[in-house]
């Protein structure tokens, strides 16, 4: 199919020199709410997705000088990984709205399925803060980080979702002046890592 092509495309490029097999991809990228979704849709990579996540993030704390004697685990999770924070501070960075299969919801006329082959009406283009959460559109994107970081765990294996995790998603949950994301006193040493693997465009495969 064209479109699993566009799917395949883009997160070839964007996660290169990966090289994602087009069922993957489909399947990374199609969200429950899209009719597709009767074929494959995201739900199974999401959750292992997020497990891989807070496996990766709970190393990462423990690992790091910033840690406390004691430290809320829960609380930093709660806030690093929220599906919500996800969605708006890291899925625009891989621009998955410009591919993923999903329906809008609380949109009136407007909730039809979206697509790599769907112009996406401006006003959802442009929507952010509260609106964008009123249609779902943060939760479902950051779902689908969720699943990016299950399908490259799964099809991949572990050191290459690790480095992933360091490079290309959390460095954008380092976010200034914000309850939002990885608490303030872990930015430095998540930055550090990332340069240490080759920074944010570093080498994914070794």
């Amino acid at each position: 199919m064209k479109q699993d092509t566009i799917l395949v495309d883009h997160l070839n490029r964007v996660f290169s020199p990966l090289q994602f097999p087009p069922e993957l991809a489909s399947r990374i990228l199609t969200h429950a709410s899209h009719p597709d979704a009767k074929r494959r849709h995201n739900g199974r990579l999401s959750f292992v997705g997020r497990r891989v996540l807070q496996s990766y993030l709970l190393m990462f704390i423990h690992s790091s000088p910033s840690l406390q004697p004691n430290e809320d685990y829960e609380r930093i999770l709660e806030y690093a990984l929220n599906t919500y924070t996800l969605g708006e501070h890291v899925a625009p960075k891989w621009e998955l709205g410009k591919v993923l299969k999903w329906k809008p919801m609380n949109v009136g006329n407007m909730s039809r399925p979206l697509g790599p082959d769907v112009e996406v009406p401006s006003l959802l283009a442009n929507v952010k803060g509260d609106n964008a959460r009123s249609v779902g559109m943060y939760k479902v994107h950051g779902s689908t980080v969720e699943a990016v970081v299950g399908g490259v765990f799964h099809q991949f294996g572990g050191a290459v979702a690790h480095r992933l995790f360091h490079t290309r998603l959390l460095p954008h949950l380092c976010i200034e002046g914000s309850r939002e994301g990885l608490h303030a006193r872990y930015h430095e040493h998540a930055l550090e890592i990332c340069e240490r693997m080759g920074g944010r465009k570093g080498p994914l495969l070794r």
